[in-house]
């Protein structure tokens, strides 16, 4: 819109600003327009501007959560029932795959490599009894029955301590350091949990000296380089927006996209959760932060973006000050959207028409007057 000033006398329109706090009649009764003569536009500071469509201003603001991706964050966990002997890393370090996390010393780890270790004595000692079987057999001194007897006690002591590895491997330990103490026979009294991707430690629930159970949350590693933006909307406006809708992060210089709009209302607060992912310049807001977003209105025929000052109410009708050769006309529109200092109404109003944008106090003062005098 294009503005260009217009003031009034202010001594010739003190009663008119008066009547904008009177009881006002139905805008039934009222005439539309009214005469402001030119030469007695000015002192009120009544601006007008130019009709020129919507210009896209108006956009709904609403609370959003930065939060990670579930498939981007990690939970370490005890695999045993131990005790935290150390913590090899702090909260917001940037750590990569395998890299050393926690130490747990654990009575239940020594019981695990014992069964291994016995398991693995029974699998050597199958192994040399089926050989010897194998070479009498050859010899023709024993029968092939007890070749495939030793053959299947074979079997089931490799079973035995493969089993014996796999619960080594499901409490944390590598299967380097399994085969190791295998080997040379001497178990260690602790395990060192790794990182099972890289990223940032984001929490740390443990301490060192802690007892902890299996399964117990010991820290969260979380991949920060994509965020999601968990945004709360009113449930009457769920259906405005749909997946690909374009939004900004206000204040900060970050786009972001909807993935998703929920099919299910929060019971609590009647709101429906969109879900939005940030668009690069994840590292200019945080996991956990409490953010507002803006997501754009969709254009309507028929609809025009005006400044708030610009709308008059009487009663519960909305209404537009158009420009006329003689003075004004009270237009009225019907209020669909605000957002901020920016409405979006629809009414019989056209482009190129000026409306008043600034001294509408004043301009609904002299309607009412205008009433009143006749």
């Amino acid at each position: 819109m294009k503005n260009r000033k217009v003031r009034f006398p202010l001594s010739t329109w003190v009663v008119a600003v008066i009547c904008v706090f009177t009881s006002a009649a139905q805008a039934a009764d009222r005439p539309a327009k009214f005469a402001v003569p030119n030469n007695q536009i000015q002192a009120l500071g009544i601006e007008v501007a130019l009709l020129q469509g919507q210009i896209g201003s108006i956009k709904a603001s609403f609370p959003a959560q930065v939060v990670v991706p579930p498939n981007a964050e990690q939970v370490v966990s005890a695999p045993v029932a131990g005790m935290v002997a150390q913590l090899l890393v702090q909260q917001n370090d940037v750590v990569r795959s395998g890299t050393p996390l926690v130490r747990i010393a654990s009575p239940e780890l020594g019981l695990q490599q014992l069964q291994l270790l016995q398991a693995t004595a029974r699998a050597t000692l199958a192994r040399q009894a089926a050989q010897r079987e194998q070479r009498l057999f050859d010899e023709g001194i024993i029968p092939q029955r007890r070749v495939q007897e030793a053959k299947a006690g074979l079997k089931e002591a490799e079973a035995a301590r493969n089993h014996a590895k796999a619960v080594l491997r499901l409490s944390g330990m590598s299967a380097a350091t399994i085969d190791r103490i295998a080997t040379s026979g001497q178990p260690q009294d602790s395990i060192t949990l790794a990182a099972p991707q890289a990223g940032i430690v984001t929490e740390i629930s443990a301490k060192p000296g802690q007892r902890v159970e299996p399964a117990t949350a010991l820290l969260h590693v979380a991949q920060t380089d994509t965020l999601w933006l968990d945004i709360q909307i009113p449930v009457t406006e769920s259906a405005n927006w749909q997946p690909g809708t374009r939004l900004k992060i206000q204040g900060k210089d970050i786009d972001a996209h909807l993935l998703s709009v929920s099919s299910t209302v929060s019971s609590g607060s009647q709101t429906v959760m969109l879900r939005a992912v940030v668009e690069g310049k994840s590292g200019k807001v945080r996991p956990g932060e409490f953010v507002t977003v803006e997501l754009p209105v969709a254009t309507t025929p028929g609809s025009w973006d005006v400044p708030l000052s610009a709308v008059a109410h009487d009663g519960k009708q909305a209404y537009l000050f158009v420009r006329t050769p003689d003075g004004f006309e009270a237009r009225p529109v019907m209020v669909t959207t605000s957002a901020g200092q920016r409405v979006r109404v629809q009414g019989q109003v056209n482009a190129g028409e000026e409306v008043a944008i600034a001294g509408v106090v004043a301009l609904k003062g002299a309607w009412l007057a205008e009433k009143e005098s006749k």
